[in-house]
Parts: structure tokens; sequence; C-alpha cells
């Protein structure tokens, strides 16, 4: 284990550094933003480049990769994301902003594919829980460490933009300075999303309002705490506390949809997100604290249930299925946010701040409804190839941690099988 944490301890210091940089990237462009008083759909129109851009990276990075191999293609994105961070500060104009934020989608995409292939080279089935748990709450403290840096400066100037474009370049140096081996090359994956719904539609159908509520939370939260009344520190708490949830959750959830029928934990999570998400409209513009409550309860579900649909998929795969399996479902996932921003964007313009709940809470009756009634529809072991384990997903990408399967088919092979008799969440 230690040997394994030492092989991979310049990624991880680059991990940090650059999750540092994408929490504050994340909280001041939406503030700023805010501050320029332009509209909730318009914000929201910014953030659907932003999506777009980390969805294609998806698909497009790994031929870079299999062409210059990894550390190249990795400088080269964690420079974009310094690029696209300093033009928003030169150029303030939403319809620039729409570019410059596609260009960073792409760019921290295509970093995090590289850095979980990486990850999942020197990995062991002995070992692969403990070191992506250290990978989760690297990005967690990272993304939340950086949202902290909003209130130390003025969003309404340069001087955190151009922090931010400092802490992504200092964050190349220890991964392009490393003497590690380096990961394999890459095999392209497939994608055939007809025949992944045809197999599983509950995963599906799943994947896509996962991701729509990713996308509108991810992207217009911010635009939430400003809206509200919160202050930068308020509103960096906030962030904070759906993160924290989103991490204490994982292992439950996980625990429990290897021991039952998937669906009927996304059931339970339908359930909890549609209350919380209401709690927190009913909530909002009341005392911080009972907002830190519930957000806490809405990160408890809102990124963990797309970890349900892969795995609920993965069940009714074969082997030399998993890769296919996972970039069909990224590609679905992406789709979801692109499409969330865009719809919730414009709510929120017309019903105020509070609304963005309402509309998740409408996505968390679907996604739950549909499972029922999948369950009412399928018996569970109908189609049931082998259960496989229920993955932990980093708490803030949106979905290119299942994407980097695409860069090492290798660990998608018998690795991932477990005797059904008995599953274990790692």
């Amino acid at each position: 284990m230690l040997a394994s944490l030492v092989s991979i301890l310049s990624l991880m210091l680059s991990t940090l550094l650059m999750m540092v940089a994408f929490g504050l990237q994340s909280y001041v462009v939406p503030v700023r933003a805010v501050a320029e008083g332009w509209s909730t759909q318009t914000i929201s129109m910014i953030a659907t480049g932003y999506t777009i851009g980390f969805t294609l990276s998806c698909i497009v990075t790994p031929k870079f990769v299999l062409l210059v191999g990894h550390v190249r293609v990795f400088v080269a994105l964690i420079t974009l994301l310094a690029i696209g961070i300093l033009l928003c500060a030169l150029v303030v104009d939403w319809r620039a902003w729409m570019l410059f934020r596609a260009m960073s989608g792409f760019a921290i995409s295509g970093s995090y594919l590289i850095i979980e292939s990486w990850l999942n080279e020197r990995v062991t089935n002995e070992n692969r829980g403990s070191i992506f748990s250290v990978y989760l709450i690297t990005t967690m403290v990272g993304t939340i460490g950086g949202q902290y840096l909003v209130p130390l400066g003025d969003p309404s100037n340069t001087s955190l933009f151009i922090l931010c474009g400092i802490i992504f370049s200092v964050a190349l140096l220890p991964t392009a300075l490393t003497s590690s081996p380096l990961p394999a090359p890459p095999t392209q994956a497939r994608f055939d999303v007809a025949k992944l719904y045809r197999r599983s539609p509950v995963a599906v159908v799943g994947a896509f309002l996962a991701g729509a509520m990713s996308g509108a939370w991810l992207n217009l939260g911010g635009v939430f705490t400003q809206r509200s009344g919160l202050s930068t520190a308020e509103g960096a708490t906030l962030l904070a506390c759906v993160l924290l949830g989103s991490a204490l959750s994982q292992i439950p959830i996980g625990r429990a949809s290897d021991r039952m029928d998937r669906r009927l934990v996304m059931v339970a999570c339908g359930i909890v997100g549609t209350i919380s998400c209401l709690a927190m409209a009913a909530v909002a513009g009341g005392p911080p604290v009972l907002l830190y409550i519930a957000a806490a309860f809405v990160g408890s579900v809102i990124f963990p249930i797309y970890a349900l649909n892969v795995a609920h998929a993965n069940d009714r795969a074969q082997p030399d299925e998993y890769v296919e399996v996972s970039s069909g479902m990224m590609i679905v996932y992406g789709v979801g946010t692109i499409s969330g921003p865009i719809v919730v964007g414009s709510i929120m313009d017309r019903f105020g701040p509070g609304s963005l709940f309402v509309v998740l809470a409408a996505y968390f009756v679907l996604y739950g409804a549909y499972a029922a009634w999948r369950i009412s529809r399928r018996e569970e072991n109908d189609g049931l190839v082998v259960k496989t384990d229920y993955q932990a997903m980093a708490v803030q990408p949106l979905g290119a941690d299942v994407a980097a399967a695409a860069l090492q088919p290798d660990m998608a092979t018998d690795d991932r099988i477990e005797d059904t008799t008995t599953p274990e969440w790692r």
C-alpha cells in the first residue's frame, strides 16, 4: 500500500493543486457573471459551453493520448485550463465566455481521464479501494479549499482569475517532472447506446437524469448562492456541504446496492432527493445552517446515483463489454449535463433562485418513479450476467471517472467480477 502511494505521490499533488484551482474557478466564474448583471439563462448558456466541451473531451482525449502519450496531453490540458480562466479575465463577454468555458470543460474532463487511467494501472485488487479513497479525498479537499479562496479576493476584478491561472500552471509541474513509469497506451472504446438501452433501460434513463441534475447544480449552484443573499463565505460552505454529503453517502449506498436490487436503492435515492430538494427550496432565504443541512442531504444522492446506474448496466454485460457499457453511459450522462443548465436556467430567471431545487426535486421524482416502474416490469435477475461491484465515483467530476475505463480497458475484465453470493463494496 505504501509503495503504491509513493508511486502516485506526484500525480496526487498535481491533482490536489488542479482541484484547488478548479474549485476556485467553479465558484468565481458564476459570482463574476452575477456581478456583471447577466441573467440566469445567459449564465446557463455559458455553462452549456462547459458541458459540451466536457463531453466532447471524453471522446477525443483518448485519441490524443494514443498519439503522443499521457504526460504530454496532461501538460497541454492543464495549460488550456490556465488559458481558459485567464481569457475570462481579459474578455468579459458572455459569448466569449461560452468558448472559454468550453475550453475549460474539455481540458478538465481530459485531465480526469488521464489521472484516473493512471491510477487504474497502479492499483491492485487488494488496494484499489484504498488508493481510490485517497483520490476521492484529494479531489474533495482540493475543491473545497479552492472555493474558500473566493472570499479572500474580489471577483469583480482580475486578481482571483489570475490566481486561478497560476495554481493551474503550478499543478502541471509535479507530473511533468515525474520519473514514475507511464501508463500503457490506450485502446479505443465503442459506443452503442441503443443496445445499452435495450439491455438496461433504467440505467440509461437514470444516467441521463443524473447528468441533468449534476449539470444544473454544478453550473448554477453558485448562481443560487449569490441570488439567495448568501455571502461568498456562506456560499462556499453551502457548496462544500453538498460535496461532504456526497462523500459520506458513497459507502452506505454502495453496500446497499451490492446486497439488494439496485433499483430499490434508486427509488430510495429518488425519495431522499425529492424531500431534500423541496426542503432546500422551502428554507431558501432562511438561516444558512438549515441550508447547509439540506444541502448535505441533496449531495448525498445527487452525485452517487450515477454510479448506481453504471453498476446496474454492468450487471447485465459480459466482461468484455464493460468498456463499451461505461463509454455508452458516459455519453448519455454527458448529454444530460448539457440539457440540465439550459432547462433550469430559464426557470430560475422566471421564478427565482429557489426554483432550482424545485426542478431538481422534479428530476428526482422522475428518477425514482421510473426505477419503481421498471421493478414492476422486470424481475431483478432477468438478464443478469454477474453482480458487479458498485464503484465509488469522484464527487465532483461529471462522469469522467467512468470514461477513464476507455483508456485502460484491462481493469474492466475479470478484476471487476465478484461471486454473486458475496458482493463486496470497494
